[in-house]
């Protein structure tokens, strides 16, 4: 019994955890031709699933990487400036891989916003796409650095490593499912979009915030999400309600 509480308190918290994933999942591949997309986001899924599998596997490596790796004040920099905050003195390679990803997370969301913007504002260069080997490739790295936090709480809620494999495999499945509902209904709003990449651009800058162990309360920034959706979801309702009357006048 206590297992399979475990195991659907992980399932769940892989799920809610993998929403980012997934929207980055669908944007990457969007880029890629129609027909790759679907093989392209369940490879990325899998990719996904046997990354957290192998930091699993890899665990006490994993949980080594938090132990200081130098401190900032050995490279010049004045404790005036941390503030006497010892956790930010000290960085480990856990903090390094944070900002490292947070960083590159926030220039391929810049760098898809203003791609989709200049589309826009006139197609004044050919599309590219790019390979699909880039693509997965791409995903199993964001996946390495979305992946360490939630390994290590699972790690807290669980302690049977068959439980957590379990609660991935789980999770991923339900994540398949529901990926093309997710990329198909992103496509066409493309608003959506533009939102979703501003909120990666948002996990980014929480993901080094972290790095340098400047707390952000997440609670602040998932209610940010949630109303900036909900508000996006009563504009589409307003926007086909409007259609759906001009269409009815003309007919």
């Amino acid at each position: 019994m206590e297992h399979l509480v475990a195991l659907v308190a992980l399932t769940a918290m892989e799920i809610v955890l993998g929403i980012d994933n997934i929207v980055f999942i669908v944007i990457l591949t969007s880029r890629l031709p129609k027909e790759q997309q679907p093989l392209a986001r369940r490879l990325g899924l899998v990719a996904a699933m046997g990354v957290r599998i192998l930091l699993l596997v890899l665990l006490s490596h994993i949980l080594s990487l938090t132990q200081p790796l130098f401190h900032l004040t050995s490279l010049g920099i004045p404790e005036s400036w941390l503030r006497g905050n010892d956790a930010m003195n000290a960085v480990s390679i856990h903090d390094l891989i944070l900002v490292i990803g947070g960083l590159f997370l926030i220039a391929k969301s810049v760098f898809e916003i203003h791609d989709k913007i200049e589309g826009i504002e006139g197609e004044r260069k050919v599309r590219t796409h790019p390979s699909f080997t880039s693509v997965i490739v791409q995903i199993m790295i964001l996946d390495i650095i979305f992946s360490l936090d939630s390994i290590i709480t699972a790690v807290g809620m669980a302690n049977e490593l068959k439980v957590m494999i379990a609660a991935i495999v789980l999770a991923v499945i339900v994540m398949m499912i529901f990926s093309e509902k997710v990329s198909g209904f992103i496509e066409q709003n493309p608003t959506l979009k533009m939102l979703a990449l501003s909120f990666l651009i948002l996990i980014g800058v929480t993901l080094v915030s972290e790095g340098f162990d400047v707390g952000i309360n997440k609670g602040y920034i998932y209610f940010a999400m949630a109303f900036s959706l909900l508000v996006e979801f009563l504009n589409i309702r307003v926007t086909n309600l409007r259609a759906a009357r001009r269409a009815a006048k003309t007919t």
